[in-house]
């Protein structure tokens, strides 16, 4: 309640679809939660999803080149002269490259390759799992698709999209790299300092937003990349709500608001509205529109809607239904009224906005809810952000140790997070067969002699 998060955003009488349920958790504990599901459902209640890797354009002429013993080298060759873009196919590579149009239109072994390879693409070519979708039924899961099974593993034969078409309840349960680091970190500071972590409930620690501000935000969740580390050493956030607009903003399209919000943020009290009533709604994003939830706001606080019509409306406008965004257009700014002549929106011009200013308010609207982020997914992930920060400023080489064990075997991450460490004055020390154990530790805080022994003891027994 305090950030304005809207449950009407997840779910309301009035909204038709299910909403994605999508659930972080620790990474290396994300079976046990899918176990879980399973024992208390039942086994034949749940199952994983299927997805069908598709042919791409490189791949796919790959294939027919290998079926019709044309030399590696040649298609090799003929494979990498498609651009390497995302989304790219083989008719848009031939617009795009002149020697692969050449060659199409002057070797017949390449033109029957491409033509073949054309007809393929884009078809499945191989079924495997979807990464973290689960579904979950009332029935036994076959009483409404058919299943398969690969290496032991249970599956529906159906793709996710479909299995929402027929109304089943999809679930993503995700794993989190960051949950594992910060559990990681609490552990390492009981066992070697014999503190229980508690973090301020409030989120206001100066000491925490001083890392943003001086721009020392590596291993900081979703806050490590140069561009949003320079963007919060302008800004210098100093309250959860900097970290959630960053999260927000930081994204191509609202990207664009940056500057301003910096500019509101510095400068208080200067901030532009297109009309006095928005001030309540977007004055913690100093007028910015950045998030879904302000979208809602305004249509429920401007024109009286309900929060349910209003997410309705919030929804049209991101997939830019035009349709009903002419229809909602016309509501917004005069009501709407029953058959009996009861009012069922009153619209902003009954409640004393003139239709000039409904007007462009719903053209800035429908505009930024093109970009419009969801403030409560944000919130979530700046506090996560919060007390990767926290753990960073008051435990450094514990949170550290867990980090570089989160990435063991990433040969970019493990020394960039080596010269964090050094920046902070840990040192990283060699192994010592004595003491190190299987992951990296903190040593200064290891205690006796006699401790490191039982640890060893500890570790061999595993």
């Amino acid at each position: 309640m305090k950030y304005g998060l809207l449950f009407e955003r997840f779910l309301n009488p009035e909204r038709i679809s299910m909403p994605d349920f999508d659930v972080d958790f620790c990474y290396e504990r994300r079976q046990k939660v899918i176990d879980y599901v399973s024992d208390k459902y039942g086994h034949d209640h749940v199952s994983q999803i299927i997805t069908f890797g598709t042919m791409s354009a490189r791949m796919v002429i790959r294939d027919v080149s290998r079926v019709l013993d044309v030399p590696y080298a040649e298609a090799d060759k003929l494979a990498k002269m498609i651009p390497n873009e995302l989304h790219i196919t083989i008719k848009k590579a031939l617009e795009q490259n002149k020697e692969l149009a050449n060659l199409y239109e002057t070797d017949e072994t390449v033109k029957k390759v491409l033509d073949i390879a054309m007809g393929l693409e884009g078809m499945p070519r191989q079924a495997s799992t979807h990464a973290c979708g689960i579904v979950i039924t009332k029935e036994p899961v076959d009483t409404y698709v058919p299943l398969y099974v690969r290496d032991g593993q249970i599956s529906t034969q159906y793709i996710m999209t479909t299995l929402e078409e027929l109304g089943l309840l999809k679930m993503d349960f995700l794993g989190l790299r960051t949950l594992t680091v910060i559990q990681d970190t609490i552990d390492l500071v009981k066992e070697n300092r014999g503190i229980d972590v508690e973090f301020d409930k409030e989120m206001a620690d100066p000491k925490v937003y001083k890392l943003w501000q001086e721009g020392k935000s590596c291993g900081i969740f979703q806050f490590e990349s140069q561009g949003m580390t320079n963007f919060m050493k302008e800004l210098k956030p100093d309250c959860l709500e900097d970290l959630i607009a960053g999260v927000s903003l930081y994204r191509p399209g609202p990207m664009d608001q940056i500057p301003r919000y910096i500019r509101g943020k510095q400068h208080p009290g200067h901030n532009e509205y297109t009309h006095p009533s928005l001030e309540p709604i977007l004055n913690v994003t100093y007028g910015c529109m950045v998030y879904q939830e302000q979208v809602m706001q305004i249509v429920r606080d401007l024109a009286g809607y309900s929060l349910g019509r209003a997410d309705l409306v919030r929804r049209a406008m991101g997939k830019k239904k035009l349709d009903v965004m002419a229809k909602e257009r016309e509501v917004f700014i005069n009501g709407q009224v029953d058959e009996n002549g009861n009012v069922l929106v009153a619209g902003c011009v009954r409640n004393g906005i003139d239709a000039e200013s409904a007007n462009k308010i719903f053209d800035e609207m429908a505009e930024f809810a093109k970009y419009a982020f969801n403030k409560s997914h944000a919130a979530c992930y700046a506090v996560v952000a919060y007390r990767t920060a926290y753990l960073k400023a008051y435990y450094p080489a514990e949170f550290m140790a867990a980090t570089l064990n989160s990435f063991l075997g990433n040969l970019d991450k493990i020394p960039q997070y080596i010269d964090e460490c050094k920046s902070l004055g840990i040192q990283i020390l060699k192994p010592e067969i004595n003491k190190s154990n299987t992951k990296f530790t903190v040593e200064s805080a290891m205690g006796t002699a006699s401790k490191c022994i039982e640890r060893c003891k500890r570790e061999r027994s595993k």
